[in-house]
């Protein structure tokens, strides 16, 4: 029987797995699969007004929808206030 190569498997991933990320140093589970445009949305935040650091890189707005969060990502999360 033939080993399945799993970087090219054509079994789908399985919906309900989840990892662990770091967010402002907390631990977090989230689906596997998620991107930075879903964390926002399941965080609940205003993407106009934050700034996210993935592993001590800036990530720009441009690609927070293509960024796949992986198992063990450090997140910084930064949420702009306005005042004066």
């Amino acid at each position: 029987m033939a080993e399945l190569d799993p970087i090219h498997s054509s079994i789908p991933p399985n919906p309900a797995a989840t990892i662990t990320v770091q967010i402002n140093s907390q631990p977090r589970e989230v689906p596997a699969g998620t991107t930075l445009t879903d964390l926002i949305s399941i965080l609940q935040l205003e993407p106009r007004y934050l700034a996210i650091e993935r592993n001590a890189q800036v990530v720009s707005r441009k690609v927070h929808a293509t960024t796949i969060l992986a198992a063990g990502d450090v997140l910084e999360v930064v949420t702009l206030v306005g005042g004066g």
